[in-house]
């Protein structure tokens, strides 16, 4: 929706995901639609200059949000690799949700969703090529840890959580107020 005028004007295109099996996406299908739907959210932003929505205990803002889909998608990537090769993952002392950097409050802007959208969609088709290289190992029992598809499904779950972190009550996209 144009956030001027209110008008049905189409948005940003979507990356088309091919689903092998229509209605039951596999691990790496799930992460590659997450990464869609979370950007596809994220365009109903442009132009938020508001300040944060309180949620699961925190701010959050549109850089927020996307920051921390990056770094999910960033931790689990570097999660998956670290079995593949038999190694111990760097522990993650960084704890991103709960820190509203100052840079997160900046307004978002067109240019702001093209720089998350091409981070974003590289990082989820690098973690979706390894998922699909690691298929037949998708469901083996990793002792304490998750199966590689509860990593892909998590992943998925958590993107979808963040994109609908940011609200404002005063939304263009609801109402035709200006934030």
């Amino acid at each position: 929706m144009c956030l001027i005028c209110g008008c049905e004007e189409p948005g940003r295109p979507r990356r088309e995901i091919a689903v092998r099996s229509p209605g039951h996406p596999d691990p790496d299908e799930l992460v590659l639609q997450a990464a869609e739907d979370a950007l596809a959210v994220a365009e109903g932003w442009i132009g938020w200059s508001a300040g944060a929505s309180m949620s699961l205990g925190n701010a959050w803002t549109p850089h927020k949000a996307l920051r921390r889909i990056t770094d999910h998608l960033v931790d689990h990537l570097c999660q998956v690799e670290a079995r593949s090769a038999g190694v111990t993952t760097v522990p993650d002392q960084w704890r991103g949700r709960a820190v509203t950097l100052d840079s997160d409050w900046a307004r978002f802007t067109e240019q702001d969703l093209d720089e998350a959208s091409a981070r974003i969609r590289r990082l989820a088709q690098v973690l979706a090529i390894r998922l699909l290289a690691l298929r037949p190992s998708w469901d083996e029992e990793a002792g304490e840890e998750w199966t590689i598809r509860a990593i892909a499904e998590h992943v998925a779950e958590a993107s979808a959580t963040y994109a609908g972190q940011p609200r404002s009550p005063a939304s263009p996209a609801r109402d035709g107020a200006q934030r």
